[in-house]
């Protein structure tokens, strides 16, 4: 496709889609490799400036609004996605953008109808509370209020649900896919959503550090929330230090699947497979580590070996018999290979694969022996690749030998068992009996602290508790006042 024929992706600054004032764009390529998929304007300093002043502007009037005229927004947009007017076009997008297959996509842009509906309800649990005060006489209310302007960051790896998510704030950001996240914001826009209150900025790979320092800085700007790599997550919470000012980070996962001899070994091996190959392994609650009891390891070997090897990565719109898209980038892939060699080098056996890759694609791979203090134990590898480590008495020991803590499965068919065990396993969320990429819309996602981050998408994360104490009538005395009289 000629350049002038390439989609256009806009800003939105205060209700208005319009270029950048600098009137700079950006290339959006495919998935590992130069092809152009799309043009997108890439905001400026004076931009991202009336962005905030925009959202600024909007809060005040947004926070007064009733919470069932706000709910109403939300079931609006959640209509309009159940209609699917847009999802031929957000598959297509998803698909050219970040490589993400029709099935993925299709599914995620389903389920988030269901969840925006569930958000709306979520203003019925807005409650405060009310106490007497240490003053005889006097009573305190606590109330929760919004937080004022806040920075959301969205990844890639599923642009379409997490943007939405993001909408809990009022700014978002995109870089590599602006198709798709654009297609969220019109959704909002045609609900009724007031300007202001949502503004989009694409900006370029090279200048997102400069803007993102910026915006972080601005003094209207309240919040961060990032979600993304712990290492551009570090970065931003450094930025957001200087001043002080509060983060939500959920980031990367290295997630463990601990199976124990009692398990529903074909069972586990079909969660484990779905959960570790899903989007080809880019998925921040991957299941990336499988802690094994010692008496089922070759009976859940053999299962997950059968089942990784019907698994084909590929291009599938060339290629019928791929299932899934290979990775993000080329060098993400060259990444995860280096990590599988390197393991080996260190006494890691090969199960399943061949330790190659084809540009971005790389065939889902099975390794065992892989211990603590080996980098594919220690790092993410954001790709189709799972570890095994045999265990007997140590699950929990294993399980917890890393600095992530998103998420987690469990495998036994005894309840006590679970209980005890799955609590000392130290995950956001520990499934029993299911597959690890798994959460519950009433506690979102998020990070124990490390390099998983810390906070949720929630209610409790994203208002404030502010105190009124209403003094008593009668007037008592005031120290150094009193001393007057």
């Amino acid at each position: 496709m000629s350049p002038d024929r390439l989609p256009f992706t806009s800003l939105f600054i205060d209700g208005t889609w319009r270029p950048s004032s600098t009137g700079a764009t950006f290339p959006v390529h495919a998935p590992s490799s130069t092809t152009p998929v799309g043009t997108a304007a890439s905001a400026s300093p004076p931009d991202c400036a009336a962005a905030i002043a925009a959202a600024a502007r909007a809060f005040p009037a947004w926070e007064s609004t009733p919470l069932s005229s706000r709910r109403d927004v939300f079931l609006r947009a959640a209509d309009r996605l159940a209609a699917g007017a847009r999802r031929g076009a957000v598959v297509a997008a998803a698909a050219a953008e970040t490589g993400a297959t029709a099935e993925l996509t299709g599914a995620m842009h389903d389920l988030q109808a269901h969840y925006l509906r569930d958000v709306a309800a979520l203003g019925a649990t807005l409650r405060g509370e009310t106490f007497p005060s240490s003053v005889p006489g006097g009573q305190a209310f606590a109330h929760r209020r919004a937080f004022g302007v806040v920075l959301a960051i969205a990844p890639w790896n599923a642009p379409f649900n997490l943007t939405i998510r993001a909408f809990a704030v009022p700014i978002m950001w995109a870089e590599e896919c602006p198709r798709v996240q654009a297609m969220t914001v019109e959704i909002f826009e045609e609900a009724g959503l007031p300007k202001g209150v949502l503004n989009f900025l694409p900006v370029s790979k090279e200048d997102s550090p400069a803007r993102v320092a910026e915006m972080i800085a601005h003094p209207l700007v309240r919040k961060v929330n990032f979600c993304g790599g712990a290492r551009v997550g570090s970065i931003i919470a450094q930025e957001a230090a200087k001043y002080l000012k509060p983060c939500v980070m959920e980031l990367g996962g290295k997630t463990p699947a601990v199976v124990l001899a009692d398990a529903d070994i074909p069972r586990a091996a079909r969660a484990i497979t779905s959960s570790a190959l899903m989007n080809a392994g880019q998925v921040c609650m991957s299941t990336e580590r499988v802690i094994v009891h010692k008496d089922v390891e070759a009976a859940l070997i053999q299962e997950l070996t059968q089942l990784f090897k019907q698994v084909k990565i590929g291009d599938p719109e060339r290629d019928p018999s791929a299932v899934l898209s290979g990775l993000f980038t080329q060098a993400s892939a060259e990444r995860v290979v280096e990590l599988m060699k390197d393991a080996v080098a260190s006494g890691a056996q090969v199960v399943t694969g061949d330790l190659t890759r084809q540009e971005g694609v790389i065939q889902p791979h099975i390794l065992r022996d892989v211990k603590p203090g080996m980098a594919l134990w220690e790092k993410e590898s954001f790709g189709p690749v799972i570890v095994f480590a045999v265990a007997n008495t140590e699950a929990v020991d294993l399980a917890n030998a890393s600095e992530y803590s998103l998420s987690a499965s469990l495998w036994t068919r005894d309840v006590y068992l679970a209980h005890r065990i799955g609590a000392r396993i130290r995950a956001n969320c520990v499934n029993i009996n299911g597959p690890t990429v798994h959460a519950e819309w009433q506690r979102s996602m998020g990070g124990l602290g490390g390099m998983s981050g810390y906070g949720h998408f929630d209610v409790e994360d994203w208002t404030q508790s502010r105190l009124l104490v209403l003094h008593p009538e009668q007037e008592h005395p005031y120290p150094v006042v009193s001393l007057l009289e």
